[in-house]
């Protein structure tokens, strides 16, 4: 009983010694995590809006509010790899296997590229179309090309595929969570909180 109640003691400690990310890595992360779940939702819907076809204010509306947010992301995005460049995440224990640092590197770098190749896609969409890309009304974003059906279509076809390949990083990156959370119970997941 005593060897395992200093198994017991060490695992806390261990729990006990994992730094968390400042407090400015967490409001970005978590403002980050709001806004592409909340965009995530409102483009899964979107076909469900009145005037799918393009033809009513609704639509319109509501691809106001998709860019605008998805330019959120865009900023947020940046603002974390500023933020990241000057200050290092905490290390993961030593106890993680190094094919599993491996992997929660790899995809946390892919959602880092996500955060900057959705809305950039989604950007290119929209003026390839054609469509003036507000930021919450506050002014709309320069159009860098003319508008093209051919790059329309294709930036939208990326758009998708970049949402697809998104939503399969974040199952990823929640299943880690739980992962942590339930079955490891390390502390690796309250480093965000």
């Amino acid at each position: 009983m005593g060897s395992f109640n200093k198994v017991l003691a060490h695992m806390s400690a261990q729990k006990l010694s994992i730094a968390n990310y400042t407090r400015t890595a967490k409001v970005l992360h978590w403002l980050v995590a709001l806004f592409i779940l909340t965009n995530f939702v409102i483009g899964l819907r979107m076909e469900h809006f009145p005037g799918y076809a393009h033809t009513s204010p609704e639509w319109n509306g509501i691809l106001f509010w998709h860019g605008s947010i998805g330019a959120l992301v865009l900023w947020l995005g940046v603002a974390r790899m500023i933020w990241r460049a000057g200050h290092r995440p905490p290390p993961l224990p030593g106890s993680i296997p190094a094919w599993q640092v491996w992997v929660a590197h790899s995809v946390h770098g892919l959602l880092y590229l996500a955060m900057l190749a959705l809305p950039l896609s989604g950007y290119a969409h929209r003026v390839a179309g054609n469509h003036a890309v507000s930021f919450f009304g506050l002014w709309h974003w320069p159009d860098l090309f003319a508008p093209n059906e051919s790059l329309r279509v294709l930036f939208g076809q990326i758009h998708i595929g970049l949402v697809v390949g998104l939503g399969l990083l974040l199952l990823l990156h929640f299943g880690a969570v739980l992962k942590h959370l339930v079955i490891n119970r390390d502390g690796v997941a309250k480093r965000m909180l």
